[in-house]
């Protein structure tokens, strides 16, 4: 069983759908080098923000740290 984070899972899927192109939710959950690089590339293309959504609704996101996003849910 992993760890779990403790940022929020509606707030990370929110930020990625609204700005994910932007890579505010990879800094919200603290990683800063991707999220300069998916701010940089437009979320690359589109395409690397929507993988990243798939992975947070799917619960494979992790954190800096390597903790899985906390959905309450669960």
């Amino acid at each position: 069983m992993r760890l779990k984070s403790d940022k929020s899972y509606a707030v990370t899927l929110l930020l990625c759908i609204f700005f994910g192109y932007l890579g505010a939710h990879r800094f919200y959950v603290g990683k800063t080098g991707s999220a300069i690089v998916q701010l940089l590339t437009g979320g690359g293309c589109g395409i690397w923000c929507l993988v990243d959504y798939y992975m947070i609704i799917f619960g494979g996101f992790t954190d800096d740290d390597e903790r899985e996003i906390n959905n309450a849910s669960y």
